[in-house]
């Protein structure tokens, strides 16, 4: 467990198991800041038969309930991702995430706009958000993004149907394990 003041939050961090590796998540009593994906091992096998699991490695004594629903949302998305669509979020705290700027806005558009199973092109998430031009800004806004996996940026790939690049490339083949993981869990 890490605790850490940044301005008025005094955050906490929880450290989860899951088939990707080690997840870091961070936040505070009003949110969610950050979830890290370590890439400490190779994402596991997928099997049909067994659910995957994620589970808590390190937390500390005291969770705040926008820590507790991120961890619940993150267990569910790695046993059963078709049924995070009825689950709460958590609130986010993170200033990327925070006002009317573009990464905040293509964010919450792809939060919103774009379902489990579903992909979109950087170019028409340019288009969602209402501005067709700027299709680097929204790769920008994807490598800014303080919440992967609760704002599915694994979601948005090249318009040539490529997936394009994840983590700044270094987890490219995290993004195509999460593609599968969401094709496969929603067929089923």
């Amino acid at each position: 467990m890490k605790t850490q003041k940044e301005s008025q939050c005094t955050q906490k961090t929880i450290s989860l198991l899951s088939p990707l590796g080690t997840i870091q998540v961070s936040g505070c009593e009003n949110g969610v800041h950050t979830i890290q994906i370590l890439m400490d091992v190779a994402p596991a096998e997928r099997s049909s038969a067994a659910p995957l699991s994620c589970v808590v490695n390190d937390s500390p004594a005291e969770t705040s309930p926008e820590l507790q629903r991120c961890i619940e949302w993150l267990q569910a998305y790695f046993s059963e991702p078709q049924t995070t669509g009825s689950l709460p979020l958590p609130a986010f705290h993170h200033p990327a995430l925070q006002g009317d700027a573009f990464t905040s806005h293509v964010l919450h558009v792809l939060l919103r706009d774009v379902k489990f199973g579903e992909t979109v092109s950087y170019k028409r998430l340019a288009e969602m958000a209402g501005n067709p031009k700027a299709v680097r800004a929204v790769g920008g806004a994807m490598r800014r993004n303080p919440v992967p996996l609760l704002i599915p940026c694994h979601r948005v790939i090249s318009s040539s149907g490529q997936s394009g690049p994840y983590m700044s490339g270094k987890g490219d083949h995290l993004k195509q394990w999460l593609l599968t993981h969401e094709r496969q869990r929603g067929e089923g």
